[in-house]
C-alpha cells in the first residue's frame, strides 16, 4: 500500500533541508553574494547613474554597503501597503554608517560631517543601533563616500542587509569606573575577523549584536539575536553572560539566557558559533519567520546551548552568573566622572536629529574642552569622552546653541522616533517632527508635575518597532486605520508599559495594548498628558509606571 503522508514541509534551513532557495530573496543571494555589489557602484552604477541599476541590487544586494532606497517625497501613507519598490522608491538612497560600538574621534566626526554637508542635504541622524544615517544620497557619489569614510577609518560594509549589522557597544566602554570588563578588544576582534566575511553574508535574515560590560545594561541586550553582557565570574573572574533569540518587529520576543558563561577569549569564537547556528538553522523559506528568535522558540535555550557547543565550539561553556540589576539609566546622560578623573558628558539631541553643521560644530567643541572622542549611544543620545573637569562648563555652553544639552528634560531625555515617513518607503505616518512637537508641548503643559523617572515615550512609523515602541512605557505604532465614517485614518495604536531591566524593574517585559485605542498626531500631546496625570494620581508609592499601567483599568489609560 503507498503511503499519502507528506514529507515535512522544508523551512529552507541549510544543515538539514539544503541550500535550495525557496523564495526570491534566497534566489538572488544564491545567484551572487550581496557583497559584491561594490564593484558594480564602483563601475558602473556611479557612471551610467540610478537606471543603470538592476532591481535585485537596487531592492537587495545594495542593503549589504549601507544603501536603501528612500521614499518618494509625493506618496502619502494611504499607498504604503498597496505600492511596489520601484513605485515608492525615490531616486535617492538612505546610507548608515556602520559606527560599532558608536565610537568616533573628533577627526572622524568632521569627516561625517563632511560627507552629510557635500553630499546629503545636511542631514545626518543618530539612529538607535549606534549609526549615523544619511538621507538624499546619490548613486554617483557613493565611491566618492566610501573613500572618505574609509580614509577615515570608517566603512558602511553589512550596515544592512541579511548580514552580522553593527554591533552595540557600550558608550562607556573603557571609561566609566565601575565596568565590569571593556567590551572593546571583543568587539574589535569581531569586525576584523568577521564583518565583510562572504562565509557569513548570505543569513536568513539580519543579525543583531550587543556587547557591554557597564552595570546600566546600555545596550538593551534583550532584544539582540546575540548579547554578552557583563559579568564577573566567581571563579574565572570577568567575563560575559551570553544572551540570544531577541527581536521585536510585528512578533516581539525577549532574549533568553543560555546560563553559560563566556570568557574574554572565548567571546568572538562563542559569537561566531551563534551566528553559524543561524546561518545554517535558520528559516529561510518564509521571510517573516526567518530572525533566529523563532528558532529558538522552538528549540529553547537547553537545545540551542548543546548545539552551539558541540557542533559550533567542541567545547562545554561553563556556567555563570546572571548580571545584576542595573540601578542607573542606561543612557548616560549627564555629566559622570571617568577612571581617570576626567568627565564623560551625555549629551541629548531630539529623537537624534542632528545635522553636518551640527557634527561638525560638536568637533569643535569636544576638542575645545580637550576631547578627542565622541560615541553615539543606543538611545539616539552622544557622548563626549575625555573632557577636562574645569571645562566641562565650556563644553556646555557650546552644544546648547547646537540643540545638544546634559540636563533635558524628562520627555526630551525619554523620547525615541524612527525615520517615518519622511524617508523610508515602510512607514505609515510622520515621527520625528511629530516626536518634537509632542516633546515640546509636554515640557510646557507638565512642568512642576513630579516623576521619579522619565517616561519613556517611542514612536514607529510603522509595525517593524524600529524605536522599540514594545519595550517603551509608551510605545506608539503608526497605521493606516478607519475612523468612525469609514474614512482613512493616520493614527497611532498606543502600547503601555514595555520596558527592558532597570532598577524599578526587576524583569524586561512586553507592552500591552488597550482595546480600540488609537490617537492621532495632533491629539497626541493630550494623551500623553491625560495618561501621565492619571499615573501620578493613581500610582502606588514607588511604583514605576509600568507597573501601573500593566494594572490599571482600561478607561484610566484612555
Amino acid at each position: 500500500m503507498t503511503s499519502t503522508a507528506r514529507a515535512p514541509r522544508s523551512n529552507g534551513q541549510w544543515a538539514l533541508d539544503g541550500p535550495a532557495p525557496l523564495n526570491h530573496n534566497e534566489e538572488f543571494k544564491a545567484e551572487d553574494d550581496g557583497l559584491n555589489v561594490r564593484q558594480r557602484v564602483l563601475d558602473t552604477y556611479s557612471r551610467e547613474g540610478f537606471d543603470s541599476i538592476s532591481a535585485d541590487d537596487l531592492h537587495g544586494r545594495l542593503r549589504w554597503w549601507g544603501l536603501y532606497t528612500q521614499r518618494r517625497q509625493d506618496i502619502d501613507g494611504s499607498r504604503t501597503g498597496t505600492l511596489g519598490p520601484d513605485e515608492l522608491s525615490d531616486r535617492y538612497f538612505m546610507m548608515r554608517v556602520r559606527l560599532d560600538g558608536g565610537a568616533v574621534t573628533t577627526g572622524q566626526l568632521r569627516t561625517l560631517a563632511s560627507i552629510s554637508t557635500d553630499y546629503a542635504r545636511n542631514t545626518a541622524d543618530i539612529s538607535d543601533r549606534q549609526n549615523i544615517q544619511y538621507h538624499w544620497i546619490e548613486i554617483e557619489k557613493v565611491p566618492e563616500i566610501w573613500a572618505r569614510l574609509e580614509a577615515a577609518g570608517m566603512q558602511t560594509t553589512e550596515a544592512c542587509g541579511d548580514t552580522p549589522r553593527v554591533i552595540l557597544g557600550s558608550p562607556v566602554a573603557g571609561i566609566a569606573a565601575d565596568e565590569v570588563i571593556d567590551p572593546t578588544p571583543v568587539i574589535a576582534e569581531i569586525v576584523e575577523r568577521f564583518i565583510g566575511d562572504p562565509e557569513l553574508s548570505n543569513l536568513p535574515r539580519k543579525f543583531k549584536s550587543a556587547i557591554t560590560g557597564h552595570p546600566s545594561l546600555d545596550v538593551v541586550h534583550e532584544i539582540n539575536d546575540i548579547s554578552l553582557v557583563g559579568v564577573v565570574h566567581p571563579d574565572l573572574g570577568p567575563g560575559y553572560d551570553l544572551w540570544v533569540g531577541g527581536g521585536l518587529s510585528v512578533s516581539p520576543r525577549l532574549a533568553e539566557r543560555l546560563g553559560a558563561f563566556v570568557t574574554p577569549a572565548q567571546a568572538a569564537e562563542v559569537w561566531h558559533g551563534v551566528i553559524g547556528i543561524f546561518r545554517d538553522y535558520g528559516y529561510r523559506r518564509l521571510r517573516n519567520k526567518a530572525r533566529l528568535k523563532f528558532l529558538l522558540a522552538d528549540w529553547g535555550p537547553e537545545k540551542f546551548r548543546d548545539v552551539l557547543e558541540t557542533e559550533y565550539l567542541a567545547y562545554r561553556l561553563v556556567d555563570g552568573p546572571a548580571p545584576v540589576i542595573p540601578d542607573q539609566p542606561g543612557d548616560h546622560v549627564g555629566v559622570h566622572t571617568q577612571k581617570d578623573g576626567r568627565r564623560y558628558v551625555g549629551l541629548a539631541p531630539t529623537v537624534g536629529r542632528v545635522s553636518g553643521e551640527i557634527l561638525a560644530a560638536l568637533a569643535d567643541a569636544a576638542e575645545a574642552a580637550g576631547s578627542g572622542r565622541v560615541r553615539f549611544t543606543p538611545h539616539q543620545k552622544l557622548l563626549v569622552l575625555d573632557v577636562d573637569p574645569d571645562r566641562v562648563d565650556g563644553l556646555l555652553a557650546a552644544v546648547e546653541p547646537l540643540g545638544l544639552t546634559a540636563a533635558p528634560s524628562p520627555f526630551r531625555r525619554s523620547t525615541m522616533a524612527c525615520t517615518g515617513i519622511e524617508y523610508c518607503k515602510l512607514a505609515f505616518v510622520e515621527t520625528k517632527a511629530t516626536a518634537a512637537n509632542t516633546i515640546a508641548e509636554l515640557e510646557a503643559r507638565l512642568d512642576g508635575v513630579e516623576l521619579e523617572r522619565p517616561i519613556s515615550l517611542h514612536l514607529n512609523g510603522c509595525p517593524n518597532s524600529c524605536a522599540r515602541i514594545q519595550v517603551a512605557d509608551i510605545g506608539l505604532k503608526g497605521q493606516l486605520m478607519k475612523s468612525a465614517d469609514g474614512a482613512d485614518e493616520f493614527a497611532y495604536q498606543v502600547h503601555l508599559g514595555g520596558g527592558l531591566a532597570s532598577a524599578d524593574r526587576e524583569d524586561a517585559g512586553l507592552g500591552r495594548t488597550v482595546r480600540g485605542l488609537k490617537v492621532t498626531a495632533a491629539e497626541l500631546p493630550d494623551y500623553v498628558e491625560r495618561v501621565t496625570r492619571s499615573f501620578v494620581a493613581g500610582r502606588a508609592p514607588g511604583e514605576s509606571f509600568a507597573a501601573w499601567s500593566h494594572r490599571a483599568e482600561e478607561e484610566v489609560l484612555r
